[in-house]
């Protein structure tokens, strides 16, 4: 299973801008986003001017978005975690959009097809906090007319973990 979360992306062409020198970069720092350029230039054999200007273009470009630290969400008091799909009124997606940004519990969510509309990935300190957050917070969402919640029971370790 680890294979899928570690494998390279596949390359969609050059309608992208990116080339394989590009590629090679992003697979380093998904690796480890704080490798210095020097040492990433040093691996992938290329100048440091070369990796900086190539760094530099792909986040003008918005190819990389930011870089993050990744936390075991367990030892940061967050270890219950769900996926709950969302039912809502039609139309209403922006405003419901904005008011789930702004729990802090939600750590991703998609507009989807389907039975349901959205799907929100949380994560809450336990029972009582997913409790909380489903009944207070998502059905006080007006917009809101349904839900369903799927605990997680494990996950697949991130790809700098290895299984």
């Amino acid at each position: 299973m680890s294979e899928i979360l570690t494998r390279k992306l596949p390359d969609p062409g050059q309608t992208s801008g990116i080339d394989e020198t590009d590629r090679r970069i992003l697979d380093v720092l998904r690796e480890d986003g704080r490798i210095s350029v020097r040492a990433l230039a040093d691996r992938l054999h290329i100048s440091r001017a070369s990796a900086y200007d190539r760094i530099d273009r792909m986040r003008e470009r918005g190819v990389i978005s930011g870089f993050t630290a990744v936390i075991d969400p367990e030892r940061y008091g967050y270890g219950l975690a769900a996926y709950i799909y969302l039912k809502i009124k039609q139309h209403s997606w922006k405003s419901v959009r904005r008011q789930v940004h702004a729990i802090p519990e939600v750590v991703h969510g998609s507009l989807v097809s389907g039975d349901s509309d959205l799907v929100l990935f949380v994560r809450t300190e336990d029972a009582n906090a997913l409790r909380e957050l489903v009944l207070n917070k998502l059905h006080s969402i007006s917009e809101v007319i349904g839900t369903q919640t799927v605990l997680v029971l494990d996950e697949l370790p991130h790809p700098s973990e290895g299984l």
